[in-house]
């Protein structure tokens, strides 16, 4: 079996691998891409949000033989240390994280949001942003979204 991962062809061992496997142990277990979080294993509370297509999946509940031939994406790829994507920069300017552990998933859900809405509304964002965080920063994650959307677009900060 092979992904289309974080943008390059990524050959999985047949022997670790199964089609039943879920995306989220495969990433983790088998590719050691580990900023992909588990959270709950069942869909609900996003720590484990990844790209498939564009599209923010829950790669916990998500079958890797759903996957086959679709183009993956994972935190990993959503930016560089010497070029931070514009939610990471954001993040960091409104202070998001606090025990952190949910902030890959939402970041991803929030790229997949700002991909196909430039300027999204809050009632965009709290649609888009269904996961969970224990730390309550709801407020900031929202205010770094439009931070983020401002900068894409082109617009002067606020």
């Amino acid at each position: 079996m092979n992904l289309h991962l974080n943008g390059r062809p990524t050959p999985l061992p047949d022997d670790a691998v199964s089609d039943e496997m879920p995306l989220l142990w495969v990433l983790r277990e088998v590719l050691d891409l580990t900023g992909t979080k588990f959270g709950c294993g069942i869909g609900a509370c996003g720590a484990c949000t990844v790209h498939v297509d564009g599209q923010a999946v829950r790669s916990c509940v998500t079958p890797v033989a759903a996957v086959q031939g679709k183009a993956v994406r994972t935190i990993e790829a959503l930016g560089a240390p010497d070029r931070p994507h514009p939610l990471q920069q954001a993040w960091l300017a409104h202070q998001v994280p606090q025990c952190g552990y949910c902030q890959s998933g939402m970041l991803m859900a929030a790229a997949a949001l700002l991909a196909r809405q430039r300027d999204p509304s809050d009632a965009e964002i709290d649609a888009a942003i269904t996961n969970l965080c224990r730390c309550g920063t709801y407020p900031r994650i929202r205010e770094a979204i439009k931070t983020a959307a401002r900068r894409l677009r082109g617009a002067p900060s606020a």
